[in-house]
């Protein structure tokens, strides 16, 4: 005998499917953006950031942002250390190089010491750091190493924006794994003063310089100099905590290039734990 369905029992059928295979799938990772401050255009840079990393993975990106350019932007996670409470994620992308003051360091490292991973972008690298930073860390329980333990690597400045040639260095790592080198546009390349032992290098970065000297004569010679800076990298933090940083993207034609937001996707997922061997979302992770 074959079974005959009705229209309105056939619709009612497929509705409670998809509702299961809905109840099934993974809840959107909580990612919280804290962004705000000087020197660079953050105000278009996050929804740039918010729309790349959402359209590329099963996550919803809730952002804090300072319109403030100053380098000590106001933002409301100064003074509350549970900013990150509820949040599987925190990607740090302001540019505050003038706050220093220890407590307020120990405030925003908090949510990532109870083991919340980070993702931090560019000008993170140059926030919250106490004391000279062209003096390599040295004694990792001082002050002057707090935000450098969780970056995993110490950084003080960089020179002119000139194109960098971005080479990867582990092909095998989840986040780098099938990535090709490429050429960036004109960028700001950071510099290594300090790679920690808990850091782990997956690209380096190679841009020429040009230095322009006056000769005694009045007449003006260029001189050429290539650096090489480590700019993509992973850190365990404090023994447990998965950290992402790379040290490009300043520019906004850099932040909304394809490559760059493949990874940093690559970087969220995998300091969440969701990311495969081979580079690719885990199951219920990809793409909406």
């Amino acid at each position: 005998m074959k079974l005959r369905l009705f229209p309105a029992l056939a619709l009612t059928l497929s509705l409670s499917v998809a509702a299961l295979h809905a109840a099934d799938a993974p809840k959107p990772l909580k990612v919280l953006l804290v962004t705000g401050g000087c020197c660079h255009d953050y105000g278009k840079q996050k929804d740039i950031l918010k729309a790349g990393l959402e359209k590329r993975a099963n996550l919803v990106v809730d952002i804090i942002y300072s319109e403030d350019r100053s380098t000590k932007p106001p933002l409301p996670i100064y003074g509350h250390p549970d900013y990150a409470k509820g949040y599987d994620l925190v990607i740090h992308d302001e540019c505050a190089a003038g706050i220093d003051d220890q407590s307020v360091v120990e405030g925003v490292l908090a949510p990532h010491r109870e083991g919340i991973p980070g993702v931090n972008l560019h000008c993170a690298m140059h926030c919250y750091r106490i004391g000279n930073p062209n003096d390599p860390v040295t004694d990792l329980a001082a002050p002057h190493a707090l935000w450098f333990n969780y970056l995993g690597l110490q950084s003080s400045g960089h020179g002119p924006q000139e194109p960098i040639d971005v080479k990867i260095l582990d092909k095998d790592h989840p986040i780098t794994k099938g990535i090709a080198d490429w050429t960036t546009i004109k960028e700001e390349h950071y510099n290594n003063i300090k790679i920690l032992d808990t850091a782990h290098p997956l690209a380096h970065g190679l841009q020429t310089v040009h230095n322009k000297k006056k000769q005694a004569d009045g007449t003006e010679t260029v001189e050429d100099k290539t650096v090489d800076w480590v700019d993509v990298w992973t850190n365990v933090y404090q023994g447990k905590t998965r950290v992402f940083s790379t040290t490009l993207g300043h520019n906004d034609d850099t932040v909304a290039d394809d490559k760059y937001l493949d990874l940093v996707t690559r970087g969220v997922l995998w300091a969440t734990g969701h990311l495969n061997d081979d580079g690719t979302p885990a199951a219920g992770y990809g793409p909406k």
